[in-house]
């Protein structure tokens, strides 16, 4: 057995997963939380609340779990998220999430000032307000002092282990997400680090090796004697964890992932430049990813939720299976966090034309939902030619597995086939493969794929529609 520790935006979650990477039945605990906005575009966690909820989610699974079963810890969180650390390993800075837009003018001028494209090629990330060299410049800037105490910089998976270890040492999976790290060097890049105006031993090392972390510390070990002596593997990215549960291990399966955000991503055993729009991360040292995420998903369900008014989720659900697609004469770009793929202008706000007075909520919402819909048909256009010609897409998230309406949506602008993901937590799923894979439980994670769910295929007349509607979406894009 393996647990799976999966930090996302809005929850922690862990589960007990068997040799096969299938969950335990009774072994799951879930804590939600909420990030902290403000008006001004500031996203941030408070990274005591996310290491009280961790503490609760292993409580509960380590308690269900006999103490001889438990083979490895392995660990996902949110890829971008940005706080610091002082001398003594405590946090002195909230955690910024990739949401926070705050740093938008900073990348601007990063991007005035640096080949943005030759550091794309390098790093595989845009200058944007979601990777760190903008935000440690807007830190740098507008909150000196605190900026000042931080000795070293990392993200909440880096967090559990000070807490829990007393040290620490970052994932590549990780490291490729902040902006700057060099991918095919496999190191810190010196001229991302001069943008961002820190050294190298401002940053956590990344880990050298596969082994896993032993070793709790007292309170942890007395807390969690099952854990005392097992590795605890650096958290790897969430994407990289969903496209590994999900089974999309190589370019004949495209993960489409909608959960607070959306990304379309693909695994790759070669080294992949992106095209400008897309970015590229990496699993481990042996995989790489190409993709690219949006900043709409769920996130925008949600706000519409809450903002609109509406009527409960199962009577939206059964209006939008009856809608005819783009029949409520709207236009609208769901920038509500700003623009990550394929445009990067984290500055970017939400806009709607078409409001008249025969317009209702879910008028509004059947038109949001079609819209993150038709961004990620803008990320899909970029990223297809990197997947194999007769690739299936493999769609999961918690947003589309609570509408049916919205999945079809998704193959409907696509024009493609979707096929719904089996595994309800694919993030998980894969936290629990990759740990598997590294104590040699499983000789590779693809050892054990599942095969394809429920097709939802396109209907030719809908797809009409929403090509109809994307050059519509354009051009107001480019209007606003």
């Amino acid at each position: 057995m393996v647990i799976a520790l999966d930090l996302g935006t809005s929850s922690a979650r862990a589960a007990l997963y068997d040799a096969r990477g299938r969950a335990v039945s009774g072994r799951f605990h879930q804590v939600p939380y909420e990030p902290a906005t403000t008006r001004d575009g500031g996203v941030e966690h408070d990274p005591a609340k996310l290491l009280e909820a961790t503490a609760a989610c292993l409580d509960a699974v380590v308690r269900a779990a006999r103490h001889d079963e438990i083979r490895a810890v392995g660990v996902t969180s949110f890829w971008h998220g940005l706080m610091g650390f002082d001398a003594g390993h405590r946090p002195v800075t909230p955690l910024f999430m990739w949401a926070d837009s705050r740093s938008a003018r900073d990348a601007g001028v990063l991007r005035a000032a640096l080949d943005e494209d030759a550091l794309h090629a390098r790093t595989g990330c845009h200058l944007h307000s979601s990777y760190w060299p903008a935000k440690l410049r807007w830190l740098a800037r507008e909150r000196p002092a605190e900026a000042q105490r931080v000795t070293r910089w990392g993200s909440i998976g880096e967090h559990l282990e000070l807490t829990f270890f007393g040290e620490t040492a970052t994932s590549l999976s990780m490291a490729s997400g902040t902006g700057l790290l060099d991918q095919d060097a496999l190191r810190w890049d010196a001229e991302a680090l001069a943008a961002a105006g820190i050294d190298v031993e401002q940053l956590v090392p990344i880990a050298g090796g596969t082994e896993g972390r032993r070793g709790l510390r007292a309170p942890w070990a007395r807390r969690w004697p099952a854990l005392r002596g097992v590795p605890w593997f650096p958290a790897v990215g969430d994407g990289a964890a969903s496209n590994i549960g999900s089974d999309c291990t190589d370019p004949g399966r495209v993960a489409l992932n909608v959960g607070t955000s959306a990304a379309l991503r693909i695994v790759s055993q070669t080294a992949v430049v992106p095209p400008r729009g897309l970015w590229r991360y990496r699993v481990d040292r042996r995989r790489g990813l190409i993709g690219g995420a949006t900043s709409e998903g769920g996130n925008v369900w949600a706000w519409c939720r809450e903002v609109l008014r509406l009527p409960d989720d199962d009577a939206v659900e059964r209006w939008l299976a009856e809608r005819t697609p783009d029949a409520h004469g709207l236009t609208l770009l769901p920038f509500l966090a700003g623009e990550r793929a394929p445009g990067w202008r984290g500055d970017r706000r939400g806009a709607i034309t078409g409001l008249s007075l025969d317009t209702t909520a879910l008028d509004v919402v059947h038109a949001a939902l079609e819209a993150v819909a038709l961004r990620l048909t803008l990320v899909y256009e970029l990223l297809a030619p990197h997947a194999a010609p007769d690739h299936a897409i493999v769609v999961s998230g918690g947003a589309v597995s609570r509408s049916r309406a919205w999945t079809q949506m998704l193959a409907d602008a696509l024009g493609r086939a979707v096929h719904l993901s089996p595994e309800a937590e694919a993030t998980s799923r894969g936290a629990a493969l990759l740990a598997l894979e590294a104590v040699g439980v499983l000789p590779a994670v693809r050892a054990v794929g599942a095969p394809l769910g429920e097709v939802f295929a396109p209907d030719a007349a809908h797809h009409a529609r929403y090509r109809a509607a994307l050059e519509r979406h354009r051009r107001l894009d480019v209007r606003v």
